[in-house]
């Protein structure tokens, strides 16, 4: 079985909207590349754990605006705004003009203000670090990402990034919030405000300010570049970081690394009136349709939905189901190390959950 850790783990994610004595329908984007194939996985490990759910799965194939970019289908949209819940697999965005980030698009059009990714080292599975315990959050609507860029002359190009008050202290808050409920000791705020001294600096002072209504929650500030070289000398030192988008980005991403990748990191995007889960890593078009992709990320973000909506014992189900797998190390897919199909590790996780349900 599992390490007593996984098993008492039901983080506390957002603001809980749901009630677990009804069918809660919850819309589904399957993605691109291996996404339909990890998607029809996680579908099947939730009909062997008897999760209430109804699946409303939607296309998100860019459509053309009047302006000649391309977005996100209404239908898509109004299936969000309907069901305030979602499972997203992975989507590519071809590079090119014309061509806005699909992911970008949807944080912003449901105002998914709060990205979550909890890094755990796994019992059984080996990798450099035995120790890693660590949650990034990350501001997820502004900072470089908000695609504000213009050419002033032609060979220069500029890039704006985009800090507010409103944005900074909404998601200060929320890392606060979330230590405090998943009784973490320590949040951490990432920034470069020694150089981004206006930036960086007006993040760095909400964070502050945050801080100030948490009394019982450490708080600490670190530069960018210090925590990237702590972390891979010594990520137990670390708890909650909270940080701008693009830090947040590189950084979380970072930290999957030290647990064996992004095809085992889950993800949560945390809005005002919702959320949406996802996986993040890419959509491996090479494996697609081959039987074998590892719907792990998907599963555990799925994992993560449950315990926003309430779900806490549906989803410790899975999750138990889902270490125990790795653990025993006798199902796993290429990408871990195994020769399984995507199917086969699906089947080793209905069979486990189907057994504890007993």
């Amino acid at each position: 079985m599992a390490a007593q850790w996984i098993r008492n783990a039901v983080p506390k994610i957002g603001c809980v909207r749901f009630y677990s004595n009804k069918v809660h329908k919850c819309t589904l984007i399957p993605g691109d590349g291996i996404g339909p194939e990890i998607s029809t996985a996680v579908q099947k490990i939730f009909d062997a754990a008897k999760v209430p759910i109804e699946w409303e799965s939607v296309d998100v194939t860019p459509v053309r605006g009047p302006d000649g970019k391309f977005g996100i289908p209404q239908a898509a949209i109004d299936s969000v705004n309907r069901n305030k819940i979602g499972l997203k697999g992975p989507l590519m965005t071809p590079i090119g003009k014309g061509h806005r980030s699909l992911n970008l698009a949807l944080r912003k059009e449901f105002n998914l203000y709060a990205n979550v990714r909890p890094c755990r080292s796994l019992e059984g599975y080996k990798t450099l670090y035995d120790n890693v315990d660590v949650v990034t959050i990350r501001e997820n609507t502004e900072g470089e990402y908000s695609g504000i860029e213009h050419e002033i002359v032609e060979g220069v190009v500029q890039s704006i990034k985009l800090i507010t008050e409103e944005a900074s202290s909404r998601v200060a808050e929320f890392a606060f919030q979330y230590a405090q409920d998943n009784n973490r000791k320590k949040v951490t705020a990432v920034h470069k405000a020694n150089i981004m001294r206006m930036s960086d600096g007006l993040f760095l002072r909400c964070c502050r300010e945050a801080a100030q209504k948490f009394p019982s929650i450490k708080f600490e500030e670190k530069y960018l570049d210090t925590v990237c070289l702590n972390m891979v000398q010594d990520p137990s030192q670390y708890d909650v970081l909270v940080m701008p988008n693009l830090y947040g980005d590189i950084l979380s991403d970072m930290c999957a690394g030290l647990v064996g990748g992004l095809g085992l990191t889950p993800s949560g995007n945390i809005g005002l009136n919702g959320a949406l889960f996802e996986s993040v890593h890419g959509t491996a078009p090479d494996i697609a349709g081959q039987d074998k992709a590892n719907p792990t990320a998907l599963l555990l973000s799925a994992v993560m939905m449950l315990k926003y909506m309430g779900l806490n014992e549906h989803a410790k189900l899975i999750e138990i189901s889902a270490y125990d797998t790795i653990k025993e190390g006798k199902h796993l897919t290429g990408d871990l190390g195994g020769s399984a199909k995507c199917s086969e590790y699906t089947n080793e996780i209905c069979k486990k959950v189907s057994a504890l349900a007993k």
